[in-house]
């Protein structure tokens, strides 16, 4: 099945608990939160505090996103805010394994994240022991970008490797999602796609959510 995880990047921020209860209505079991330091992405966003308030709201599953350099300073600190996934980007990390790890033991699911131009070839090592690799399909720091086509690739190329070494990680993609095009991640392999301004911007996020998971799922069944 797929999971499609609105983005809060791309959310009315002074209603941000009526925003996740619109797209849950809609079939949204996961949020994800983008969290940037203005030195490893163009962009500052939020903090600990925020997702603590997140979790206070919600009880959907927060899917944070650390796009930020040495996040070894901070795994911890967002996952006992509220965090139940955490992403790393392999480019931010000088001791990858170690910083996965860190994630495992403090309880949260483990994700690594590559770029658009960084080679599925520089986390291979790691695929045995994360839960999902996101695939970033859009250059990282802002939202409401087209994704950039040749990002599938790496997309089917993971799917290859998971189905030819047994691995059970899941492929995750974020950046230019929308009903329009979310089909092509489903069949390339992605179980979980990221949309943020596609849905908060549209005139009924809850139906735009619905239409994504119904079209997503859909290309999933005719790929099997």
């Amino acid at each position: 099945m797929i999971e499609i995880l609105p983005s809060i990047l791309s959310a009315d921020m002074a209603r941000l608990g009526d925003q996740i209860e619109i797209v849950r209505s809609g079939g949204a079991k996961l949020i994800h939160v983008d969290v940037m330091d203005g030195h490893f992405v163009p962009n500052i966003t939020i903090g600990p505090p925020v997702v603590s308030s997140l979790r206070r709201a919600t009880d959907l599953a927060l899917d944070v996103h650390l796009m930020i350099e040495e996040p070894d300073r901070y795994i911890t600190e967002f996952v006992h805010a509220g965090a139940n996934m955490v992403s790393v980007h392999e480019e931010a990390c000088v001791h990858l394994d170690r910083t996965l790890n860190l994630i495992r033991c403090d309880g949260a699911k483990v994700g690594v994240a590559v770029n658009p131009a960084t080679p599925v070839e520089m986390v291979e090592p790691v695929l045995g022991i994360v839960d999902y690799v996101l695939v970033m399909t859009v250059n990282p720091g802002f939202g409401g970008q087209p994704f950039i086509p040749y990002t599938l690739d790496k997309v089917r190329h993971l799917d290859h490797l998971r189905r030819d070494r047994d691995w059970e990680f899941l492929i995750e993609v974020d950046g230019g999602w929308g009903p329009e095009n979310v089909a092509e991640a489903a069949r390339a392999g992605a179980e979980l796609i990221v949309a943020g301004s596609s849905v908060f911007h549209s005139e009924n996020p809850s139906q735009t959510v619905a239409d994504m998971l119904r079209l997503a799922n859909e290309a999933t069944w005719s790929r099997v």
